[in-house]
């Protein structure tokens, strides 16, 4: 819970009260490697954070899942649309490797907006991360060859995507994984 904490007051400085608060509202989860933490078409209960661990979202489809985005350590992991809305989530967070979460529930949250000074700053701040890396990512659809968006994930994460299997990195940049092959074999 100390890393949530120092990943907060990189943000704004929390009182020891409202910290307490907070953190008393979080639930450990664990999960194995491969398995499924939000199946696709369930509601989103919880906004986490990895301790350990990464992510990945995707909606499942019978000839490859098509991966949309990754989490790491240290960071956010939800089906943000459908935590928000409480609607069914339009895909799956899958664990890829041996994941620790610290989760929060949307009714807790709620409780935590209402009843700390620092809550919607906090939700303000998380919020436009979110938005930000959704902008990114779509920017580099638009703008960037496969090989760009492979060298800029690389460069962002290289030691983490040592675990990721290459075809879920292929998906994420929007190409087959023969395709991804032949740009690392360009590249090495």
């Amino acid at each position: 819970m100390i890393e949530i904490r120092k990943y907060f007051e990189r943000i704004v400085p929390m009182s020891d009260n409202d910290w307490a608060f907070f953190s008393s509202k979080l639930t450990r989860r664990t999960f194995p490697k491969k398995s499924i933490i939000l199946p696709q078409g369930k509601k989103e209960n919880f906004l986490s954070f990895i301790e350990k661990g990464m992510t990945r979202m995707c909606i499942p489809k019978e000839l490859g899942d098509l991966t949309f985005s990754f989490e790491f350590e240290g960071n956010f992991t939800s089906a943000y649309s459908s935590f928000l809305t409480q609607q069914p989530s339009e895909y799956q967070i899958e664990a890829i490797t041996e994941t620790v979460l610290w989760s929060i529930s949307h009714a807790d949250l709620q409780e935590i907006y209402a009843h700390t000074a620092i809550g919607n700053t906090l939700g303000r701040y998380a919020s436009e991360g979110l938005y930000i890396k959704k902008i990114k990512r779509e920017l580099s659809l638009l703008n960037q060859s496969a090989e760009d968006r492979y060298l800029n994930l690389f460069k962002e994460e290289p030691h983490l995507l040592q675990q990721i299997p290459l075809k879920y990195i292929a998906s994420y940049i929007g190409i087959t994984p023969q395709a991804l092959s032949r740009i690392r074999a360009r590249i090495s």
